[in-house]
């Protein structure tokens, strides 16, 4: 293989997969593929068997990473889609090598990087990119239809009719104009749903641990002091944060018990950010104020998936899809294969690098 080698580990699904291959061709990079999630393995090698390599590497196996990263003459850089978990042994094994041979960039294509132990990247020299406000839009989107789903009880509504059972809920549903939004983390998906919620009637407020992001917003939101005042009195709340040692865990027991009587739980930034088992134990309380929550992401995804959540009928659960509408993907796909390029050539500038 000549030019910077670069392992797709996990790549774009479906037809995006060519524009994402002819992205990073185009930059002079030689890819290899990893077809582990390829939904037609054998038609995508027969049309780029030509142009690119192959391997077959389960994502979640560390020590299969590890051996394929030390195969051969390594790899310059990785992109994941998926949250693969990068930790230190991967980052030590793939610069263990000569200088021109080692990794140098790891690219994400979405926003968050808590997979990769930025720590630990940052001792080895390598650049993690990621691609910021890419799924802003899917993700504020999908947001609103869980809130959606949620204060108009379509689970329920959905199960009892598929049982035959014409049951409509005890109470009248409230409006949207009738419910006040608490957002959590004000960043460009929480000003996204804001504007969006906005636009619908809702009463929208916020917290958010840099204060002036409310006010960056071409929508304006009503900030909240605390966190204790958001939960205390927002109707829904809906938890835009990233991941961080700060973040892990900021919504547990004590702050589920501060939330407003049959209020709503909306999560699709990190699974670590809610105690999944104390949200599960609030949900199974009827005399607890939350009356029902909807769950994007889960501490355990993937092949581990599992969760305390499971079973319980006011919980909606989906599998880490939010951001996935096919421009978003296609932004970030695309977006995530010029950083990886520029970083390989030299040109940091603009480029968004994750640090510790």
């Amino acid at each position: 293989m000549t030019g910077r080698r670069t392992l797709l580990l996990d790549a774009a699904p479906g037809a995006l997969l060519e524009r994402e291959l002819e992205r990073l061709l185009g930059h002079g990079l030689a890819v290899t593929l990893n077809l582990r999630r390829v939904g037609d393995p054998a038609a995508v090698r027969a049309a780029w068997a030509d142009r690119i390599e192959f391997v077959d590497v389960d994502l979640f196996d560390e020590a299969a990473l590890i051996a394929e990263v030390r195969r051969g003459p390594g790899y310059h850089a990785v992109k994941s889609r998926a949250g693969v978990p990068l930790r230190a042994g991967f980052l030590a094994a793939a610069t263990d090598r000569a200088p021109a041979d080692r990794l140098r960039v790891i690219g994400r294509a979405g926003a968050g990087t808590d997979h990769v132990d930025l720590a630990a990247a940052a001792r080895h020299g390598v650049a993690v990119t990621h691609t910021p406000g890419s799924n802003a839009t899917a993700v504020a989107e999908f947001a609103l239809a869980q809130l959606l789903a949620l204060t108009r009880h379509l689970p329920e509504l959905d199960r009892a009719a598929h049982q035959g059972r014409w049951a409509g809920p005890a109470a009248p549903a409230r409006g949207l104009s009738e419910l006040t939004l608490g957002i959590l983390g004000l960043g460009r998906i929480g000003l996204a749903l804001a504007e969006r919620a906005g636009a619908l009637g809702m009463d929208v407020q916020g917290h958010s641990r840099r204060p002036s992001a409310a006010a960056s917003g071409a929508t304006a939101v009503r900030p909240v002091a605390s966190l204790g005042e958001l939960l205390s009195t927002s109707d829904v709340v809906s938890v835009h944060l990233p991941l961080t040692p700060e973040t892990r865990g900021i919504i547990g027991r004590p702050e589920l018990a501060a939330l407003r009587p049959g209020a709503v739980l909306l999560n699709t930034a990190r699974g670590g950010i809610v105690d999944e088992q104390a949200l599960a134990d609030a949900l199974r309380d009827p005399g607890h104020p939350l009356a029902a929550a909807a769950v994007d992401t889960f501490a355990h995804e993937h092949a581990a998936f599992a969760s305390p959540l499971f079973g319980l009928p006011n919980a909606l659960l989906t599998p880490h899809v939010a951001g996935m509408t096919r421009s978003a993907m296609a932004e970030a796909a695309l977006c995530c294969a010029d950083h990886i390029a520029a970083l390989l050539a030299g040109r940091p500038h603009g480029i968004p690098v994750a640090t510790p």
